[in-house]
């Protein structure tokens, strides 16, 4: 589906897809997008030119030329500029509403969070030499299919699982980066339950005793089932050891072998010795979770 053809052959299944003109309208008004009839005559054809802009090759004195030469509307570039600047609330509240139509039922009305980071090098050669970054943390909202949270920070900023201000009863998933025991903590005091993924050495595995486990020997005896769904407590920094559920469950043998292709070559590219251990965990997707089965 082209731009061209966004704006104008498959217009009337856009907005049937968007609700209708009623609905278009209503939340236009609401987020006040759209206030009253008179240069652009409704929130349809402020949708549309919308469209024409974001998503076509146009400027905005081209297309505000095109809205005029199409019949949609007699506007400068100027004022197609304001009611542009009016419509961010507008544009968010149906992106949302969009990508939430088809969304996955699991959340059972708990909100799910996606915890993660992505780093951007800084401008100029120095700060590269010197690998100075500024690290996006971001936490994707579930079933909404959303950002609801984005913070900037310099390389200094590390990855935390509690960076994020806690919703009371959301469910707060991250991967191996984010397995923090002390956080984890703090995250489940706070009134959240957590879904992070785990390496067999990321942490100080314990048994119900408070004696040391072995993680790949938990590993080994769930071989024939190729799932396990057991107890397992972390040793803390401070406080008593965190009480979780272990799940694993064994990969195809494709992504194992993928799996472990990729543990080879980081141990090539940090020019160390990969551990048979290592090679074992990568035949398993390994979880830990304050949830309930």
């Amino acid at each position: 589906m082209t731009s061209e053809s966004l704006v104008n052959r498959d217009w009337t299944q856009i907005v049937a897809r968007l609700g209708g003109a009623g609905r278009l309208e209503e939340s236009a008004r609401e987020t006040k997008a759209f206030l009253r009839a008179r240069v652009v005559a409704n929130a349809v054809d402020l949708l549309r030119m919308i469209f024409a802009y974001c998503l076509g090759a146009r400027g905005l004195r081209s297309t505000a030329a095109w809205a005029s030469a199409v019949g949609l509307v007699d506007i400068s570039n100027v004022a197609l500029l304001y009611r542009l600047r009016q419509c961010g609330d507008w544009l968010a509240l149906l992106v949302g509403q969009t990508l939430a139509f088809d969304a996955p039922k699991a959340a059972r009305g708990r909100l799910i969070r996606l915890i993660d980071a992505t780093t951007v090098a800084k401008a100029g050669a120095i700060a590269k030499q010197q690998n100075k970054l500024w690290r996006i943390h971001s936490a994707f909202d579930l079933p909404g299919e959303r950002f609801g949270f984005f913070e900037l920070t310099d390389e200094k900023g590390g990855e935390r699982l509690d960076r994020i201000p806690v919703v009371k009863g959301e469910i707060r998933i991250g991967d191996r980066a984010y397995l923090q025991p002390d956080r984890m903590g703090e995250i489940l005091d706070a009134g959240a339950d957590i879904v992070v993924r785990a390496g067999w050495k990321n942490a100080r595995w314990l048994g119900a005793d408070g004696d040391r486990v072995d993680l790949l020997a938990i590993l080994r005896k769930g071989e024939e089932d190729g799932l396990i769904d057991q107890p397992i407590w972390i040793a803390r920094k401070a406080g008593v050891p965190l009480g979780l559920r272990l799940v694993a469950a064994k990969k195809s043998p494709r992504a194992a072998e993928a799996a472990r292709r990729k543990a080879r070559r980081e141990a090539v590219k940090g020019r160390h010795q990969i551990a048979k251990g290592t090679l074992d965990a990568a035949e398993w997707v390994i979880l830990v979770t304050s949830l309930e089965p």
